[in-house]
């Protein structure tokens, strides 16, 4: 979708199963003229309780492949990824997309990881052929940048917070 929101991700680490799928049924409940996908953080069993549109992966976890068994047709499985190497395995292990950060210093909490820049996400970008999303910094004055890099789009908290 041209200028719109195409994914809103659940990423409630501290809530349990039960709250999580009550957060997630609540958002899928809501108007969604645009059919934004609704993707759940990490928790497979509440994606599919929920119905919800794909589960987003953190670094290292369970391979997509390995997901795909059990998911429903046209459900979408992301990946965080920190590095080219792990974008092309991201790739390479059956993902829809990857989130590719951090591209500049995060401004919503503090990160171990050094900023990849805008070299890293053109090269992340370039070795794959699934859609790569910057993450981690991206705001109003850099979001034009990361797409001339060749992000598919951008990711990010703050981004989308309310002024």
């Amino acid at each position: 979708m041209a200028n719109g929101v195409d994914f809103v991700q659940i990423r409630e680490k501290e809530f349990s199963a039960r709250e999580l799928l009550a957060l997630t049924r609540a958002v899928l409940a809501l108007p969604n003229p645009h059919a934004t996908k609704i993707v759940v953080n990490t928790r497979m069993d509440v994606a599919l309780a929920a119905n919800a549109g794909g589960l987003h992966l953190p670094s290292g976890s369970i391979p997509p492949r390995e997901w795909r068994a059990i998911a429903p047709p046209r459900f979408l499985i992301g990946v965080s990824c920190h590095s080219t190497g792990e974008v092309r395995e991201a790739e390479r292990d059956g993902a829809d997309y990857v989130v590719f950060g951090p591209v500049f210093a995060p401004i919503s909490k503090s990160s171990d990881l050094a900023p990849r820049g805008l070299p890293g996400l053109s090269e992340a970008s370039r070795a794959v052929r699934i859609p790569v999303f910057a993450l981690g910094g991206v705001t109003d004055a850099n979001a034009a940048a990361c797409i001339e890099a060749g992000a598919a789009g951008v990711a990010g908290i703050s981004l989308f917070e309310r002024r």
